[in-house]
């Protein structure tokens, strides 16, 4: 089979994991809103995947995430590449390989983005740690002052714990001795760290998408790929490109909901397990001609 020449199959054919998958997605997306309005559960929450040092963490959130997704834009594309990278690459491998290759790389994806996101926030941490083991004005006043408190109004009784706070560190700044004003606020912050580490979530096939990106760069380097349905590009300098933009977007644009990281950490195990598989098909080679 000549890789150079391989082309994605039109939509009037789906290989079963690509097809799977993508009806797997669909009902999820559906489930969200239908199981969201009638039962008022919020099952990103359940089912996104959260930080490992999280109470709302479960280790089946590394499976489950990968079939959430935030919005219709967000879900569309990924089938999309699902389906254009995926049908080609299953045909490639076989249905078993293809969707080890494709669970290795979204579960890669989550853990470069935890990864990541433990050195991003450990000075964080930290600080409330010191604080909460040495309660003192000093060290309440130094974190209070280099952390924006992610508290919104819809979340509830927690908000009005923190308007409670609030006013405690007021209290505090004018009588340092007080010490139930003192108590109280170790006792927000205590609670702080908890909601601080359940709110970061992580959803959509995103991760798996762009390691059957670099896949498909990797096999069929010199392949077409249409950028916005009309520029042509090889699909090498496409994965590369799209490569470059996942890791400057990742230092520069940190505000964002895109886990920037969790892309390029699907390319990276896949990249590893392309290799590996390279390495192992050779090695049977030459075991076979001895």
């Amino acid at each position: 089979m000549s890789y150079e020449r391989y082309s994605p199959s039109g939509f009037g054919f789906l290989p079963p994991v690509v097809k799977n998958l993508i009806i797997i997605n669909v009902l999820f997306f559906i489930a969200t809103f239908v199981v969201g309005n009638a039962g008022h559960i919020d099952l990103t929450d359940y089912l996104g995947l959260h930080y490992f040092a999280a109470q709302k963490f479960a280790p089946y959130q590394f499976i489950t995430y990968m079939f959430m997704h935030g919005n219709f834009s967000h879900i569309f594309f990924n089938m999309f590449a699902l389906w254009m990278f995926g049908s080609v690459l299953e045909q490639v491998w076989g249905p078993k390989k293809f969707l080890l290759y494709y669970i290795i790389t979204g579960i890669g994806a989550a853990l470069v983005h935890y990864l990541v996101f433990y050195f991003q926030i450990t000075p964080v941490i930290e600080s409330i740690d010191a604080f909460i083991a040495h309660p003192d004005l000093a060290s309440l006043q130094q974190f209070a002052s280099n952390h924006k408190f992610n508290i919104s109004e819809s979340s509830g009784d927690f908000s009005l714990a923190f308007d409670n706070f609030k006013q405690n560190y007021i209290t505090l700044q004018q009588d340092p001795g007080n010490m139930q004003a003192m108590q109280e606020s170790v006792n927000f912050i205590a609670l702080y760290r908890e909601h601080y580490l359940d709110l970061p979530v992580v959803v959509g096939a995103s991760g798996a998408i762009y390691g059957l990106l670099l896949a498909f760069g990797m096999l069929f380097p010199n392949s077409l790929i249409y950028l916005y349905f009309f520029i042509p590009i090889k699909a090498k300098w496409f994965v590369i490109i799209f490569g470059i933009i996942e890791l400057v977007s990742g230092f520069y644009d940190q505000g964002s909901n895109v886990a920037h990281f969790a892309h390029l950490g699907g390319m990276i195990f896949g990249f590893f397990l392309i290799i590996y598989w390279k390495k192992k098909s050779n090695s049977r080679r030459n075991d076979y001609l001895r």
